[in-house]
Parts: structure tokens; sequence; C-alpha cells
């Protein structure tokens, strides 16, 4: 007696199609193409004209830059502000996403604004994520230094606990130069007077 094979039909599953968005122009994106890309996932960053996306936060990051956050509205001069994940445009084709930034006097903010400009910011703040490392430690230092913004925090998870590099703008270079490493304290004059606790901005909690 013989066996009849039966045919089997599968039917493949076409891959997954991409938006028009997806595939950059000849000469690549333009910071303000970030207003109106449909459908853009959020916190999405502009860095030598390619489209960065962010991966999901872990809670170091988060904690530390909600509480910093927090405690340097303690701090700021009259007419100073701080935001949160907020774009800065650096050049036509730059427009990466810090941390904190916080803005100095002449910054125009309104319920419209989407981003602000490099001059209008006097501290940026990173805080190191394993997914932008190179990105955080590498490439935005030199666009924030380039765009003329003095001041810029690195943020490294040390042991466990935020540590805080501090460093500021050599006009003559157009790059920065480290002014001090802080693990326990943040005592700062520039760009004005800071002192805050770092062992408060991150407190594990284990099972």
């Amino acid at each position: 007696m013989t066996a009849t094979a039966e045919a089997v039909t599968v039917e493949m599953t076409p891959p997954p199609s991409l938006p028009d968005w997806a595939i950059p122009p000849p000469q690549g994106f333009v910071a303000e193409d970030l207003d109106h890309i449909p459908d853009l996932p959020a916190h999405t960053e502009l860095i030598d004209g390619s489209l960065v996306f962010v991966s999901a936060q872990r809670d170091f990051h988060q904690s530390v830059v909600f509480r910093l956050h927090v405690q340097l509205e303690d701090f700021l001069p009259a007419g100073h502000e701080v935001r949160q994940e907020m774009s800065v445009k650096l050049a036509p084709r730059q427009r990466p996403e810090p941390d904190l930034i916080v803005l100095g006097p002449k910054a125009v903010i309104g319920r419209e604004v989407t981003c602000y400009l490099a001059d209008d910011v006097v501290l940026v703040v990173e805080v190191v994520s394993p997914d932008s490392e190179i990105r955080d430690r590498v490439r935005k230092p030199v666009l924030y230094a380039e765009a003329g913004i003095p001041h810029f925090w690195l943020i490294e998870e040390v042991h466990g606990r935020p540590a805080v590099f501090v460093y500021e703008l050599d006009p003559v270079t157009k790059s920065y130069v480290i002014s001090g490493a802080h693990h326990d304290r943040l005592k700062v004059s520039v760009p004005f007077d800071i002192d805050i606790d770092l062992t408060t901005l991150y407190k594990s909690r284990t099972r």
C-alpha cells in the first residue's frame, strides 16, 4: 500500500514595510524635519543628519534626571528655567535631546515651542545610558561645545550611585575642559551657585 503525500500550502507573511520617513533624504534630515514627520517615536534625536531612536530608560536614569530637575529649581537665578527632555537645535543637521537643560533669560518660552536654540542654553546635562554611551560621552559633548553651550555635566553610574563630571567651555578651542568630579556632593559656583547632595538622587531597594 502506497502512502499518498498531501501537498501543504504555507502562506508567507510579507515583511513589514518601512514608513516613508524611515528612508533619509540624500543630504540627511534637517532639524525642522522632527516637527513634521508623522508618527515619529517620542524623544527621537537628530545627530549628524540621522534619526536616533531612544530605548526604554532604566530606573536609575529616570530617577536621577527627575530628582536633579527638582533640586536645580531651588537654585535658579531670576529668568532661568529648567527643561527636561526638550531638544536643542545646535546646527542645521543637529538636534539632540539632552536629559536636562537650563535656559537663560533670553530664551523664548511658549506653549508652541518644540525646541530651543544653543544660544538659549547655559547648561546641558546628560545621564549616561548603556545604549547611548558613545553619544553621551563622545559625540554630544563635541556638538554642545561647538555650538557654544558654556557648561556641560556628564552623569555616570559609579557603584550604583550618580557621579557628576563637570565641564566648562574653553572659548579659544571651543572644547570642554573638566573642572571637577563630584561623587557625594555637587557644589559649584557656575553657571550659578549650586549645592546638591548627590546621595539623594538615587536609592535602590532590593527584595
